[in-house]
Formats: structure tokens, sequence, C-alpha cells
């Protein structure tokens, strides 16, 4: 939580709102309110022990691209550090949660009621065909060794991305695109909507948005509720 969270905790999402809402043309309050409307909470990007800053930032922006809001980092050997140039400010609007292990992560995922998923090269079930009928998370290994096979024995199950040439991986930014791309894009058409966000979270999303596109908003809010 940092100091714009604890604003929006201590006054509320509207308040915050109203208290900018001068601040922000109408074009840009209707392109805040469409990528809410598109936001997909039900659908999570998961990867482990990514250390290629590039890879780890490039994951960061296909999440929000995607219109994902959560993106989990297992990190137990390498901190997730992101090339900042390569996000190119994608990391301020999603929820980035860490944890120390996969069984962690996996079970933090579960008590959620998401389904988690593995990608291994020899699975059988594809993107194409694995359950998205309820809340889905798929884990992602990192660029040499995968995912670690701790982290297979707490998932549901293993997934591939389908390969069609003589090679034999994509790299993990790519795998994650195709992945999670095809996924969200079934989960959408599952739900019949284009995202799930449920209206606390929309609202406090939305504060957290308005408040992001405000130089020196802390500041701002500070002395207006004073």
């Amino acid at each position: 939580m940092d100091a714009i969270d604890r604003l929006i905790e201590k006054h509320g999402p509207a308040n915050i709102c109203a208290a900018l809402m001068s601040m922000m043309t109408p074009e840009r309050i209707a392109r805040i309110e469409s990528v809410l409307d598109a936001r997909l909470t039900s659908v999570v990007t998961c990867v482990e022990d990514t250390y290629d800053p590039h890879n780890a930032a490039a994951t960061i922006r296909t999440t929000e691209a995607l219109g994902l809001q959560e993106l989990h980092v297992i990190e137990p050997e390498s901190r997730f550090s992101a090339s900042q140039g390569v996000t190119r400010g994608a990391h301020r609007w999603i929820d980035l949660a860490r944890w120390p292990t996969a069984e962690t992560a996996i079970a933090a995922l579960h008590a959620r009621s998401f389904r988690v998923y593995a990608t291994a090269p020899g699975a059988t079930v594809s993107i194409e065909d694995v359950d998205v009928t309820t809340p889905i998370a798929i884990v992602f290994g990192n660029e040499h060794d995968g995912v670690t096979e701790t982290a297979i024995a707490a998932c549901d199950g293993a997934i591939v991305v389908p390969m069609f040439g003589f090679t034999e991986s994509y790299n993990l930014s790519v795998t994650v695109g195709l992945a999670m791309s095809r996924v969200a894009t079934r989960r959408r058409a599952y739900i019949n909507a284009a995202g799930d966000l449920d209206p606390d979270r929309r609202a406090r999303l939305r504060a957290r948005w308005f408040a992001l596109r405000i130089r020196g908003v802390v500041g701002i809010l500070e002395r207006h509720f004073s």
C-alpha cells in the first residue's frame, strides 16, 4: 500500500475522484472508464524466478495490455526486477503480488477459487482447450529451466503453447503473450463480457488511476482534505 492507496483507504474512492475530477479532461476520464470496462481479474499471469529484466518488463507490459489486473511473481532465487524503459509505465496500472515460494503463491490463488496451470512442453492440454469456466492462473518458468517441479506439483495441471516448427521453445515474453492472450479471449467469451471487476475494486482502481494521472497528487489531496 503506497501513499495513494492510504489516501483512498482513509477518504474513500468516491471522495478521491470528486476531489480530482476538475483536473481531469473528459477524454481522460472516458479512457479510464473504457479500460475499467475491460479489466479482467479472473485470469492471472504468474511467473517463477524470472531474472532477465527485459523479460520481466515485457511480462508486465503484456499483462497490462491484455487488460489483466494481476501479475503474481514467485521469486525464490532472483528478485523480479523489470527494465523501466521496457514497461513504459505499465507497472503503475496493475497489481503486482510477490511470493517467496511457488507453494504459497498457488495456495493463495486456490483460496480464491482459481485453477492454476503450469506451462510445460510435454503437456497434453493446450491453451486452446484448457478449462476457462472458472478463474484461471497460468504459471510460467524462467528463461532457462522452465517451471520448477515443485510448482508443477502444486498446480492443478499443465498446459502447452502449441508450436509447429523445429524450434523447441518460445522466448518467455512471447510465451506469456501467446498464452495469456488466448486464455483471456476464451475467458471473456465464456463470461460474455470484456471485464469482470466487482464494484468495489472498480471504484478503488478508478480513484487510483485518477490520482496516477496528476503530478504531485498526494500533496494536492492532503491539502484538499485538510
